[in-house]
């Protein structure tokens, strides 16, 4: 069936179970169409005002792609070796001199559409790479002070590097790696030169010191559980600090709960610091409210303690957050009055502030069966206070992870405010379940095909009590991308906004911005939206644990290459009204573009007001059918609504055939110039057979020279075979669980007065 009018919408939502690692592509049993990923660039990193040549390796990379990033200061171009001819994987990335520091998203622009990011790390020391492995003490890799070295660790190694100390001189070595989106827990080792380790450090992936002796020093790296691979790489540093210097901070990558702090308005720096790291010995700290205070859990059991006044009847706000930082903290905050009684002061205890729980439920197995692999609750406090009498309260803040960890770098932020209601947003790519089941924890790019509708979830943290209504809004949106957001009500917690790539939509690519609008008060308050994506791809959730983060942007594109299976729309895509009590019957178009497994497809509805409305059954053989409401049964209120189906089916999808003719016309190609290299070598042969032996020698080289051409003519021949069949055997149509969600569709319900 050929495509139909471009104001058809479709609807999926993408995942893949297949992986490809930059090389030939092995096609599994998929679950959703598959999408580009970008998975490794190597090195990870490079220093401001220079030029880095890197490797990118992912999954469904078939073509040429262009790598970018979403800082423009950051260019690549693909290397290209004499002939002129670009390197396929291979970039050059030029880092301007006044590039900041810190960790950029990168992408590739593929025939599908964008792929999803990783991060690329610039710093200010010069940066090197670890070419091969140095597994023992005797091979150790010389490492310059005051350097960063990108590597990749070996499964079931120890990498070795050595460098020379002074005695009596401070080094930091540090070990990126689950902060750059590595999959490496490393174990960092310092040892003498004979190879007896020093310090061991299985935690922080850092290690201060100050050298006793002068002399060779080794530096050992390895995973906990001796891992290694493509997804195992880390930037190890090694630098030269004064007595007094902090310790160095690094960028990192955000974690999904971070996406509710700070406040709105809150300054980058707190106005006062604790005094001291440890308050566990009696002292307490006098603050004045409202007060923003920052601080660490310097010590093990660090305790700190401060003390404020409070009226009867007045209501602060407090929040606490570190782990929202990226520490691995669990703060806990208790409030309690001071108390006189018989020339003697006690502590009853006020209130207790407990984690700010997740405005959803997330995934309690990391499937996606109970809730979406995503959790946007923290373990840091959050709560109201009212103080019940005039007095001296103290709030006691702590680590309840922290009774035998000393670190500095576990910071805090304390804020005691006024009531300020408001809210923070963060969404991702719909998670639901399929008849396959849709185990995978997976990166979702928004690399659209034409004719679809895509959702992304949307999860809003409510702030000091804000529980009126928010609109969803995207902006920036690529040539024929169309957004639409279905509320998030009063009191919930959950919006969906759809994406709609028109059919006929040509290869665009934006950077678009989500928001959400809400009243507050008499003020009407706009805030962005942060966006979560799954840092890698995890096929089977029981052997590794997903890990989703926050990206520092929203990228889109509309691939222009391949169109939706199905589609389904309204027939009508004006304002369907009803009366309230009455039923409204939706007559609904159905496009397909593929072949279908089974005959039937069940949807159910997204937006609120219909939420409530039963699970029904949709015939795929069909062109037409018809969705009946009883808002009488639904009790929906009047007022304007924005609703869609989901739902999901199995379809034979074939991964680009295009690809099979173009293999078939490079083997062809081949195999005439195997021909021609033949002919050669025939016509060589004959040529010394017919020489006088005095003249032997020319020939000789003439036939040796066309010998050596027909087998690197052999050899692309062999080549072009190879990748004619992986083409062929990944177009091989295959049956694919896909997530069906249709265009959005708007009611109005009206009043029966208005009738």
């Amino acid at each position: 069936m050929s495509p139909r009018p471009a104001t058809t919408v479709l609807a999926l939502c993408l995942l893949l179970i297949g992986v490809f690692a930059g090389g030939p592509q092995v096609f599994a049993q998929t679950v959703c169409l598959p999408l580009p990923r970008l998975l490794s660039i190597t090195p990870m990193g490079g220093q401001a005002g220079t030029a880095v040549d890197v490797t990118v390796a992912g999954e469904f990379l078939d073509d040429q792609p262009q790598l970018m990033f979403s800082d423009r200061r950051l260019s690549a171009v693909p290397q290209t070796p004499a002939d002129g001819t670009a390197v396929s994987g291979k970039f050059r990335i030029t880092i301007p001199a006044d590039c900041p520091a810190g960790l950029y998203e990168a992408r590739l622009l593929t025939r599908l559409g964008i792929s999803s990011s990783r991060v690329f790390s610039v710093g200010n020391l010069p940066e090197l790479m670890q070419q091969s492995g140095s597994t023992a003490v005797s091979t150790a890799m010389p490492l310059s002070i005051n350097s960063i070295c990108n590597s990749q660790m070996s499964a079931r190694s120890i990498d070795h590097y050595r460098f020379e100390a002074e005695a009596g001189v401070r080094y930091v070595i540090t070990c990126e790696s689950r902060s750059i989106e590595s999959k490496l827990d490393p174990v960092l080792v310092l040892a003498n030169a004979a190879g007896q380790d020093l310090i061991v450090e299985r935690q922080r992936g850092l290690i201060d010191f100050t050298a006793k002796v002068s002399g060779s020093h080794v530096i050992k790296v390895h995973e906990l559980t001796y891992k290694g691979g493509a997804g195992y790489f880390y930037r190890l540093g090694l630098r030269q600090l004064a007595a007094g210097d902090s310790q160095p901070i690094l960028a990192a990558i955000r974690p999904v709960r971070s996406f509710s702090w700070p406040p709105e308005g809150l300054s980058a720096d707190a106005a006062v610091t604790e005094h001291q790291p440890d308050s566990s010995a009696g002292v307490v700290q006098s603050l004045s409210l409202p007060c923003d205070v920052q601080g660490s859990f310097a010590t093990a059991a660090d305790t700190d303690v401060f003390e404020f006044t409070a009226k009867k009847g007045e209501v602060w706000w407090v929040e606490v957050a570190s782990e929202r930082l990226g520490r691995p903290t669990d703060p806990a905050v208790v409030i309690q009055r001071v108390v006189s009684e018989g020339g003697q002061e006690r502590l009853a205890d006020v209130v207790e502030f407990s984690d700010i729980p997740s405005p959803m439920k997330p995934s309690s197995n990391g499937y996606s069966y109970d809730g979406p692999p995503y959790d946007g609750g923290s373990a840091d406090p959050m709560g109201r206070f009212e103080a019940p009498e005039d007095g001296r309260y103290q709030l006691r803040l702590t680590d309840l992870f922290g009774g035998t960890r000393t670190d500095p770098a576990n910071i805090w932020r304390l804020v005691i405010r006024r009531a300020a209601p408001d809210f923070a947003l963060c969404a991702w790519g719909l998670h639901m379940e399929l008849r396959n089941g849709d185990r995978n924890a997976l990166s979702k790019p928004l690399a659209l095909r034409g004719g679809i509708t895509t959702a992304l979830e949307v999860i809003a943290l409510r702030r000091d009590g804000f529980d009126g209504p928010i609109d969803l809004t995207v902006t920036g949106l690529p040539e024929g991308v169309t957004a639409s957001g279905l509320q998030i009500p009063a009191g919930q917690n959950r919006g969906i906004v759809l994406l709609t790539a028109d059919q006929n939509a040509p290869r665009s690519f934006a950077f678009a911005q989500m928001s959400g609008a809400a009243k507050i008060g008499d003020v009407q308050v706009v805030r962005p939206c942060s966006i979560a994506a799954m840092s890698w791809p995890v096929v089977d959730a029981w052997s590794e644990i997903p890990s989703p983060r926050l990206l520092d942007d929203l990228a889109v594109s509309v691939c222009g290459s391949e169109y939706a299976p199905v589609s389904i729309a309204p027939r009508d895509r004006g304002v369907h009204e009803v009366v309230a009590g009455q039923k409204l019957t939706l007559p609904m178009l159905q496009t397909r573009r593929a072949e279908f497994s089974g005959n039937i497809l069940q949807l159910r509805t997204l937006g609120s007001g219909f939420q409530q409305q039963p699970q029904f059954d949709v015939s795929l053989t069909g062109d037409t059918f018809d969705v009946v409401f009883d808002t009488a049964a639904l009790k929906t209120a009047p007022g304007d609504y924005l609703i869609a189906f989901y739902g999901s089916a199995v379809a034979r999808y074939s991964y680009n055939p295009e690809g099979v003719q173009k293999a078939q016309q490079e083997l062809d190609a081949a195999r005439v110039k195997r021909q021609a290299a033949a002919a050669v070598v025939e016509q060589a042969a004959a040529a010394l057979a017919a020489a006088a032996s005095e003249n032997r020698a020319d020939p000789e080289k003439v036939l040796q020279e066309a010998q050596v051409a027909l087998k690197a003519a052999d050899d692309a021949v062999l080549k072009a075979e190879q990748s004619h069949k992986v083409a062929a055997e990944q177009a091989a149509p295959k049956d694919t669980a896909e997530i069906i969600v249709s265009e959005p569709i708007s009611i109005r319900v009206k009043s029966a007065e208005a009738k």
